[in-house]
């Protein structure tokens, strides 16, 4: 049964004839009036505080749209953006995107150039304008294998994190160089390298929480709702230690297409399987 019935009839999305006859100003008001009504009813349910996404669909997005080459990743950075302001408005405390993966550098050496530059021009821009992510509180964290990145990357990704390092109303988890088996292989490593100092008979077992501590992610909760666009339900490598109780959510858009509607859906499919999958993360 639909959570809240009510919201079948309404419409997301204001109808285009009526937006073009209001005020840039007033339409917007509207619009936000509109979604903190929302997001006030979807708050009387049990609510997630953190949300992952596969960003997946940006060249089929360009492909698509016959755009040039890149103009795909770029709409789909100008998403994150939007997506990102709505998860703070409906209060969520983490927010975990798969930017790029280790396997993605097997592909065209000219097309990894590309995301590469197109990555570190996001973080320069973010650190010249830090009022997007000040003004939202955002605090960025990127997690992976971070030396196979280029050092000028990596040099960008330290000045981000810096900038943002005070903020405290929601962590954004930027996936880059990053698996799942390479997370799980890290954990292994450093659990050994502590074990092999400890002096007693006891230290010589690896124990679970110790693992997931030495992980990537060891000290972020684990996401409640996985989002992957494009209609794959593949975890594609991502996540696979951290996602036992998470619901999937699998939308047919591509990420530059994914709305505020689809988040909405994805929150309501939550609290509906909210019990089950508490049961889940407790077996």
């Amino acid at each position: 049964m639909f959570p809240y019935p009510f919201l079948r009839c309404m419409n997301f999305r204001m109808d285009k004839k009526l937006v073009q006859l209001l005020p840039i100003k007033l339409s917007n008001n509207i619009h936000g009036f509109l979604r903190k009504f929302l997001f006030k009813v979807l708050s009387f349910g049990p609510m997630p505080k953190h949300i992952a996404f596969i960003l997946d669909g940006n060249r089929r997005y360009g492909k698509k749209w016959n755009l040039t080459e890149g103009e795909g990743h770029e709409r789909g950075f100008c998403n994150l953006m939007t997506i990102l302001n709505y998860v703070h408005e409906m209060k969520f405390q983490y927010v975990t995107v798969y930017a790029f993966s280790i396997d993605n550098f097997r592909r065209k050496a000219e097309e990894v150039q590309l995301l590469m530059r197109l990555i570190k021009e996001k973080m320069d821009a973010l650190v010249e304008d830090k009022s997007m992510a000040d003004k939202l509180g955002i605090r960025i964290e990127f997690i992976g294998k971070l030396e196979l990145l280029d050092e000028s990357v990596r040099e960008a990704a330290k000045k981000l994190m810096k900038t943002t390092e005070k903020n405290d109303q929601l962590v954004l988890l930027v996936s880059i160089a990053y698996t799942s088996t390479d997370e799980i292989v890290h954990g292994i490593e450093r659990s050994c390298m502590e074990v092999r100092d400890e002096d007693d008979d006891d230290g010589m077992m690896i124990k679970v929480v110790d693992l997931e501590k030495n992980m990537y992610f060891g000290g972020y909760p684990d996401p409640d709702i996985l989002v992957r666009t494009s209609g794959e339900t593949r975890l594609s490598n991502f996540l696979l230690w951290q996602t036992k109780g998470c619901l999937l959510y699998a939308p047919s858009c591509l990420w530059p297409e994914i709305s505020l509607r689809h988040l909405v859906w994805a929150v309501l499919k939550y609290q509906r399987r909210f019990s089950y999958l508490e049961r889940i993360k407790k077996q």
